[in-house]
């Protein structure tokens, strides 16, 4: 089953844009990103959970382009951190941190902390132009390493632990970290209802012509 229209991926970052590639190769769905588009007002990311800013990034996208939408907001949550860096992981060191200061800060704060109990959260929005969006979520527990490992990856990777693989994510192949990761996982939610979601992209189309 495939969908007559492209899905377009709400994000400019190489490194999801990869992986989300990967995930949708075979799946009958033409996958388009914001860069092939004319520039689009930035979405201000201000909703207090994941899937608020995953919605809003969708939906808005939605609107803006007329076409289906993706969009993710995924980040590190840090037991002995209340929860941080969780929606703030991308801007954690400032507004323009990149990867490097943001791990810096990271391990600052977990300097002598014995509990360094992490996870992975990614929630997936996909909507349209007007209406409900669709839902889906993945989790990936680990450990912030004591020091970065690893040069793949993007973000945290470099010092999230992944015991069962006895390696960090920067550490792991491609095809390795995608069958494990928290957008992996929500990815894999998806697929298994992709018919049925390629469905209800269809009647709402339908239903909000543009």
């Amino acid at each position: 089953m495939t969908l007559d229209r492209p899905l377009v991926l709400a994000t400019k970052n190489n490194g999801k844009i990869s992986e989300f590639r990967d995930f949708f190769k075979k799946s009958g769905i033409e996958i388009k990103t914001l860069d092939d588009f004319g520039p689009i007002p930035p979405v201000i990311e201000d909703g207090a959970t994941f899937e608020e800013n995953a919605v809003k990034k969708a939906q808005f996208t939605a609107r803006v382009l007329g076409v289906p939408a993706i969009a993710d907001d995924s980040g590190l949550t840090v037991k002995a951190l209340q929860g941080a860096p969780g929606v703030f992981s991308a801007r954690y060191a400032g507004e323009n941190a990149d990867d490097e200061s943001n791990n810096r800060k990271l391990l600052a704060e977990m300097e002598d902390v014995e509990d360094r109990t992490a996870a992975f959260v990614c929630v997936l929005a996909i909507a349209v132009p007007r209406g409900p969006a669709l839902i889906y979520e993945g989790t990936c527990e680990g450990l912030v390493a004591e020091t970065p490992r690893g040069d793949q990856g993007f973000g945290y990777d470099p010092l999230f632990y992944y015991p069962p693989f006895l390696k960090t994510f920067a550490q792991l192949t491609r095809k390795e970290k995608n069958s494990i990761s928290h957008r992996g996982r929500a990815i894999e939610e998806l697929r298994g209802e992709l018919d049925r979601v390629i469905i209800w992209l269809e009647q709402r189309l339908k239903e909000e012509p543009f």
